[in-house]
């Protein structure tokens, strides 16, 4: 169970960290505690797998990365683990999920796929293709984003 203290923490924690010379001493002026002990519970957490990681949002589309392209592969079951390995390898490749297939949706491993263009993303794809062995898949391209953030828990 997560304190009060830890809760407020976490609060800050899923969103922008200030771009100050000592972010962590920020938080903890805001929350009341220590500078060491803000740096202390967020190591403590990481270290347990609570928290996967600190890091930067690259926003893709202002950075120049326009396109993305969402693989959609039917992979047999006894392939599913080898293939996935192989494509989640790719830097282009920022998410790759196994879910369940249907008789009218049999696609099965799911690939986001980042490039400057269309055809950047139809060329990873066809690299992770050559790779894989998968001949079998579609690419699909976002016609319009109505949301996109991160998950907040508190």
């Amino acid at each position: 169970m997560l304190s009060d203290i830890e809760k407020k923490l976490f609060e800050y924690f899923q969103t922008d960290i200030p771009l100050t010379e000592r972010p962590f001493k920020d938080l903890a002026e805001k929350v009341g505690i220590s500078e060491s002990e803000v740096i202390e519970i967020g190591r403590r957490y990481k270290e347990s797998g609570v928290i996967r990681r600190f890091g930067a949002t690259l926003r893709h589309r202002q950075a120049g990365f326009s396109a993305n392209g969402m693989g959609v592969w039917i992979v047999p079951e006894e392939e599913r683990e080898r293939v996935g390995t192989i494509m989640a390898t790719f830097k282009e490749v920022t998410h790759c999920y196994e879910r369940p297939s249907f008789e009218e949706w049999p696609y099965n491993l799911f690939t986001m796929i980042h490039g400057q263009s269309k055809e950047d993303c139809f060329a990873v794809a066809a690299r992770i293709s050559e790779a894989t062995g998968i001949k079998d898949y579609h690419m699909l391209f976002s016609s319009r984003e109505f949301k996109k953030t991160s998950m907040k828990y508190f």
